[in-house]
Formats: structure tokens, sequence, C-alpha cells
């Protein structure tokens, strides 16, 4: 099993800890006055998905995590389970509505979808950074607020809300950003 050294850590790496997978979220390099240089790092749980704080010295090291990333295809929901299907071998995988976690809001049957396997088995999933979903509902806009600012929150046909700008209607195609939630513009068909 490779394993990875402090002076290669940093933000974005996949390292084992007792048995469970890390990602390293943040890496801060530290040299007290005197003594060894220190790494402090953020590391994220990929099962369970909660957080660490560790300290290391420099010359320490860590195993690396036996974590593939694959293409899946998003194909269905079925009660708390959501479907996918490898890209490559057409093997199915089920995850729960914990391991999706946020990444519902943007699933579209079909969607191809970044998957993390951990000895094989599915532990979470990433939808494309940008996606272009249909406006289900929203309030009219009302007439003469088009020079300012204005907003207002729509829902998506996967029943996502997303604030967005007033001009936008029922049945309009927008662009959202899956990383921060946010409209980017108007799509077209």
């Amino acid at each position: 099993m490779a394993s990875y050294n402090t002076s290669e850590f940093k933000k974005g790496l996949k390292v084992q800890i007792d048995g469970d997978p890390y990602l390293m979220v943040e890496c801060n390099f530290v040299k007290p006055g005197k003594g060894n240089a220190l790494y402090k790092c953020k590391l994220r749980n990929l099962v369970r998905n909660t957080m660490l704080d560790r300290t290391y010295k420099g010359g320490d090291s860590l195993e690396a995590a036996d974590v593939t990333e694959i293409d899946a295809q998003y194909l269905y929901r079925q009660g708390e389970a959501y479907v996918f299907m490898d890209n490559s071998s057409f093997e199915q995988y089920e995850l729960t509505k914990e391991q999706v976690d946020e990444a519902w809001k943007y699933l579209k049957e079909g969607m191809s979808c970044s998957m993390v396997l951990f000895n094989n088995n599915p532990i979470s999933v990433s939808p494309p950074n940008h996606v272009v979903l249909k406006i289900e509902y929203c309030e009219p806009a009302v007439k003469g607020n088009t020079a300012t600012n204005l907003t207002k929150p729509v829902k998506l046909e996967t029943g996502a809300e997303v604030i967005c700008p007033a001009f936008v209607d029922i049945g309009d195609l927008i662009k959202v950003d899956t990383r921060s939630n946010e409209y980017l513009e108007r799509a077209k068909e």
C-alpha cells in the first residue's frame, strides 16, 4: 500500500486513518521557532462525513486510501435509495440518502456523475459542476422591476430551491453551479 510523507500533504489528498478513508480538506505548514516543522490538517471522513483535526510532525507519513473515482450515470430513485450505473462496467450501485447528501438537488435521470468507491463500495457521489435545470415554480415578475437587481426564490424540477433574478419565469431553463447552489445564467433549450 502506498503512503504519503508530510512533504506531500496537500488539499484534496485521500488518506486512510484507522481503516477509514479521509479527504484532506485543509493542510497548514507551521514552523515554530525551534523544533520540528508541524503540519496542521483538517480531514473529512468519506464514509461518515465527520471532521477530524490532526497535527503531524515533519517526517510522519499516512497510508494512501484505497479509493477509486468512477464515472456513473444516475438512473432513478427507489424509495430512500438512489440507483447509479458504472459507465464502463454497467454495474449498478445503490446509495442511501445520507451518502448522496446535498447532491440530490441536481440529479436528473440519465445525468453523468462522479462516484467515489472505497473497497468497491460506493461512499459518495458528485454531480457535474454546472447543471441545466427547468424552473417548476416561481412567483411572477412584477412589471417595472427590471432595472434593479431583484431576486426571488425558484423551485427547480428536481425539488431544489435557488435564488434567481426576477426576470426568470416558470418553464425557463437555468444553469446552476452545484458547488455553491447559485444561479449562473439562463440556458438555451
